[in-house]
């Protein structure tokens, strides 16, 4: 397996910049993930560390070689598509042999890196049907199986997941990281669905605009988000923010207050957004009121939807409520969980 290292890249489509000087540093054997909305570049970055789009400037590197001008079959990578990409009129096994015959492999060679892939995958079964014959899973499993047999240096997955139910998304999800825990790949997986990108990657990539916002460990961007846009994409229900002036030890809202995080340092009549996570927003008697828009109940947890001088707050119960639209109840979430950010430029205030 290798590195990759993708320094200084940009990208227009004609007039149109898609990506803006992305740095990322990638680790031999970690699994990245890149994520952002619709339009943030992701899909493309991804094209280019596979040769499929030129970088207009920057390099990227495969292990200690620049690739900028190496042809994609050449770049010793594989992909796996949103939409399989399969042969309908090929079996299976032809399906996942079918780069290593093109290479002029040895015959024995293909047969055993096809069945080794299919023991790993659950294939074994389905190796002579064709594509038709297959659920959407078992399809997927196949693409991931034609990377495998090719043993590249680095797996990259174009929204692999995104044609799957939910149900069976949540299985693939699993079987991905039990592959990446078995090959100890590199990889590289493009997303919208920052559930995916939280429970699957070593490293999550934000991206906005063709911008890195901010990239680490799941956790380090879910406990420490830079700004306000990745404190509300990274997270579900997203994070609450509140507009409001520092009075003092508090932060002054419209209907009321709540402490400053410990050890803050910020200005006397600062305004300040009060980010609170959902389940962080913890119920009691005295606190910041809020009044029940909507009752979600969804088993183990119960979301309310509320509102506070016109602003939206969601609220994690961990357990039943007997909360209703209407009811006004009081917030008291723990200070030391709440985030503080620049009201003007959406920049995380550290203490």
């Amino acid at each position: 397996m290798a590195s990759v290292h993708i320094s200084g890249i940009e990208k227009h489509f004609g007039g149109t910049q898609v990506i803006r000087g992305v740095d990322i540093d990638i680790a031999d054997g970690e699994f990245c993930v890149l994520v952002g909305p619709s339009g943030c570049g992701k899909s493309t970055l991804l094209r280019m560390i596979a040769g499929l789009e030129d970088a207009d400037e920057g390099e990227i590197s495969i292990g200690t070689r620049v690739v900028n001008e190496v042809p994609p079959k050449d770049r010793d990578i594989a992909m796996v598509f949103q939409n399989y990409a399969l042969y309908p009129h090929m079996s299976v096994r032809e399906n996942m042999s079918f780069a290593l015959s093109l290479a002029r492999q040895p015959k024995r060679e293909i047969e055993q890196r096809v069945d080794r892939a299919a023991g790993i995958l659950g294939l074994g079964p389905y190796l002579e049907r064709f594509p038709r014959q297959l659920s959407g899973g078992q399809r997927q499993r196949v693409a991931m199986g034609r990377a495998i047999v090719r043993n590249p240096q680095v797996f990259l997955f174009d929204e692999p997941l995104s044609n799957l139910d939910a149900k069976l998304r949540v299985q693939m999800r699993i079987e991905i990281r039990e592959l990446h825990r078995r090959l100890k790949a590199t990889s590289v997986y493009v997303t919208h669905d920052q559930t995916e990108a939280m429970t699957m990657g070593d490293k999550i990539v934000v991206l906005r605009g063709g911008v890195v916002e901010q990239a680490g460990a799941p956790l380090e961007l879910y406990d420490r988000p830079v700004n306000t846009f990745v404190a509300t994409f990274i997270g579900s229900p997203a994070m609450n923010l509140l507009p409001g002036t520092v009075h003092g030890d508090r932060v002054q809202f419209e209907g009321g207050s709540l402490p400053l995080p410990p050890g803050q340092r910020v200005q006397e009549g600062q305004k300040v957004l009060y980010g609170l996570r959902p389940e962080h927003c913890a119920l009691g008697d005295t606190g910041l009121p809020v009044e029940v828009v909507m009752v979600e109940p969804t088993g183990a947890d119960t979301q309310l939807y509320c509102r506070c001088a016109g602003h939206d707050v969601t609220v994690t119960v961990r357990d039943r409520s007997d909360c209703a639209p209407g009811h006004r109840i009081v917030l008291a979430p723990d200070p030391a969980r709440a985030h503080l950010f620049d009201a003007d430029c959406g920049r995380r205030l550290e203490a």
